[in-house]
């Protein structure tokens, strides 16, 4: 009985550990990068952004990723950023449902076409595509949020999305020692 038990224990702990571990990673336009002539909206096209999800920015020192409000974005007004990274590999945690709104902010690159409108659902998505929560409704700017870079010397996914899924291969893992060892004993 107290074998069933642990194994229970196990599968509930396991499947606790997968569903935090949903999040994608987003390299913004793929190949190309954070750069002008490319098509930002085609690139969002398709794709589902949740709460939790990351966005990685990758490009050369001619360029800034500022995040914006949704006037500056239209406008293309710089200089009014709410948050804003000049490093060349910029990675931004999508932590709150709504729209974010990121521009360029040297001159004349927003009108360029460097600006990238990313609808955040309140929820990470399934392997399906499907979101566990239903939407938000909101469409207001996001709130200010912070600008991370990786430490130097690490490098940013090259996928446009690649899932994560070592939490749950982690307590797979120890589920399957741990059972292991009950058995043995």
């Amino acid at each position: 009985m107290a074998n069933s038990g642990a194994v229970f224990l196990c599968l509930i702990f396991t499947l606790c550990a997968a569903v935090p571990s949903l999040a994608t990673v987003y390299t913004v336009g793929d190949s190309a990068g954070w750069a002008l002539s490319v098509d930002y909206t085609t690139w969002t096209s398709g794709k589902t952004f949740s709460v939790g999800d990351s966005l990685v920015f990758n490009y050369g020192s001619s360029h800034t990723v500022d995040e914006v409000s949704a006037s500056d974005y239209s406008s293309c007004t710089v200089g009014n950023s709410i948050s804003t990274d000049n490093s060349g590999s910029t990675t931004i945690p999508l932590k709150t449902a709504g729209t974010h709104y990121f521009i360029c902010g040297v001159i004349g690159h927003c009108g360029g076409g460097m600006k990238l409108s990313v609808p955040v659902t309140g929820a990470a998505t399934s392997p399906s595509g499907s979101s566990t929560t239903p939407p938000s409704s909101t469409t207001s700017p996001a709130p200010p949020s912070t600008t991370t870079t990786p430490p130097s010397g690490t490098t940013a996914p090259q996928s446009s999305s690649s899932g994560t899924l070592s939490p749950f291969l982690a307590a797979l893992f120890a589920c399957v020692a741990f059972l292991f060892k009950l058995v043995i004993s």
